[in-house]
């Protein structure tokens, strides 16, 4: 598809770098594979895989990443700083495509109190920063961090040093979700006017959501020439998030009348890629959440609900199928046999190999016995589980008991299988996921420490199906398991079974 350049926004997607700076958001170097392989499926236009030189575990995952990966620009982050910058373009010699992102703080009390330099010294490093990462790429993004606080007069001197010295993309952060929607819109209008070689050039927009204001301060970017957004899927990141890529992109597809802006993201993959952020992050997605909260496209109110029913755009603005909801979900049962699950599967966009599909039906088999229907949500939920399952997990469940009562002290019994050998120990607690959990720790002897535990139903009604996501602490390392089932106990027991092979 032909697009002028003029309207067309890149879509940077750093759910991988930002994102996974949210507390509790650290993934796997696979569970990265996976979001990136979904974002190319998506069309996103940038990947930003990581900061390499921060550990060995980032240098491999956007090493991987790089070369795993086809379609998008690869990313990697680096400080302007020489280290940074070998160990980011290193990292990202596999790729076909490939972009160094560096950066360095340009406010006045970013440079005073964090870096303790003087606007030349923060200039020349830019500048120097720049020209070593074209020694390695063409594509160089630079980024004056919290430019929003930034001096305007020498946030233009700094962004006319570095397109000069062959920075090809610009991008003003929001850092601390500090400016509105005026503010920011107005100082791209600044920049681009005012800047030497800003046609060089394409300026970005990356806003924090300090305020609830990152999808506004975005678009309002957008609309005063900026041609690039970063963001994440879900709005993961640091303190209140990012600008969410699901808010933005369907609000210049719904809105293109007035925005005149469109991007090259597949929609319709938008709520697969919400949903697995979601389970491998263990990050709920908050019901009334935009584009992909559970609640986005409910209508409880009996006036809506008429509304809806005579003609569907007078409470729609946009379809479900649009961002890959199904409107008329598909109900499968006990009866229901493996070509309408694998039907069910492909459609709800997963590509699976002969064993994880065998595996995922017996799954499904086992819910429906105590399900009398199974919808979309809940396919989802247990075939993500069971194609995250490795045949080389030290640790598998067997089977449990449970014990409790108003007056009783919660008792739990398990059965584990560990390296193939079955062993059963049992263990009392402060309630019967505590006992689970103790009894699990004697059987396996492993006591991390639990310092999260989320669980959320996947569908409504009384044999919903339930999902929980707990992290663990153990010698230094943190991971997040998940597990799902009809049954609360059993889904906290595989969530934990699930973290316990992480470590």
């Amino acid at each position: 598809m032909a697009i002028d350049q003029k309207d067309y926004v890149r879509i940077f997607d750093t759910t991988l770098r930002d994102g996974e700076q949210c507390p509790g958001a650290a993934m796997t170097e696979n569970e990265k594979l996976e979001i990136a392989a979904q974002l190319s499926t998506m069309k996103v236009d940038i990947i930003e895989a990581g900061f390499p030189v921060s550990s060995p575990v980032q240098f491999q995952a956007v090493e991987r990443i790089a070369r795993e990966t086809p379609g998008p620009i690869i990313a990697a982050l680096a400080r302007a700083m020489k280290a940074d910058i070998e160990s980011a373009a290193k990292a990202l010699q596999p790729a076909k495509r490939k972009r160094i992102h560096t950066f360095i703080a340009s406010s006045p009390i970013h440079m005073k109190y964090k870096l303790g330099k003087e606007p030349k010294e923060v200039l020349k490093m830019a500048i120097e920063a720049v020209k070593l990462c074209r020694e390695f790429v063409d594509d160089v993004e630079f980024s004056p961090e919290d430019a929003t606080r930034s001096e305007p007069e020498f946030l233009r001197e700094l962004c006319e040093a570095v397109i000069e010295a062959g920075a090809t993309t610009i991008n003003i952060p929001d850092t601390v979700g500090y400016t509105t929607p005026a503010e920011y819109g107005n100082l791209f209008q600044f920049l681009l006017t005012n800047v030497r070689g800003s046609e060089k050039a394409i300026f970005s927009a990356h806003c924090h959501n300090d305020l609830g204001l990152a999808t506004a301060n975005s678009l309002a970017a957008v609309q005063n020439g900026a041609r690039q957004i970063e963001c994440t899927i879900n709005g993961i990141g640091e303190r209140a998030g990012n600008t969410a890529m699901e808010e933005v992109v369907m609000a210049m597809r719904t809105r293109k009348d007035t925005l005149g802006i469109q991007t090259l993201i597949k929609t319709e993959e938008i709520a697969r890629a919400s949903y697995l952020v979601k389970t491998i992050t263990g990050m709920l997605v908050q019901p009334n959440k935009a584009i992909v909260g559970a609640n986005a496209f409910a209508h409880e109110s009996g006036i809506h609900q008429d509304g809806v029913i005579k003609h569907r755009e007078t409470y729609e603005i946009m379809k479900p199928e649009s961002v890959g909801f199904s409107s008329n979900r598909m109900v499968l049962g006990r009866h229901s046999g493996r070509a309408g699950f694998k039907d069910r599967i492909v459609k709800l966009g997963f590509n699976p190999q002969p064993e994880e599909l065998e595996a995922g039906y017996q799954r499904f088999l086992e819910i429906a016995d105590r399900k009398k229907e199974i919808f979309d949500e809940d396919i989802r939920a247990l075939f993500s589980e069971e194609t995250r399952k490795s045949t080389g997990d030290r640790y598998q469940l067997e089977g449990f008991t449970v014990s409790t009562g108003t007056k009783s002290t919660p008792t739990a019994g398990v059965r584990i299988s560990i390296d193939g050998h079955v062993r059963e120990e049992s263990a009392t607690g402060d309630g019967p996921v505590d006992a689970i959990y103790k009894a699990i720790q004697k059987t396996t002897g492993m006591d991390p420490e639990v310092s999260r535990l989320v669980i959320s139903p996947v569908t409504e009604g009384q044999d919903a199906m339930a999902e929980a996501s707990v992290t663990l602490e153990y010698k230094g390392d943190r991971v997040v398991g998940k597990g799902s089932s009809t049954d609360i106990m059993e889904a906290c027991s595989r969530a934990y079974i699930s973290a316990l092979n992480r470590l």
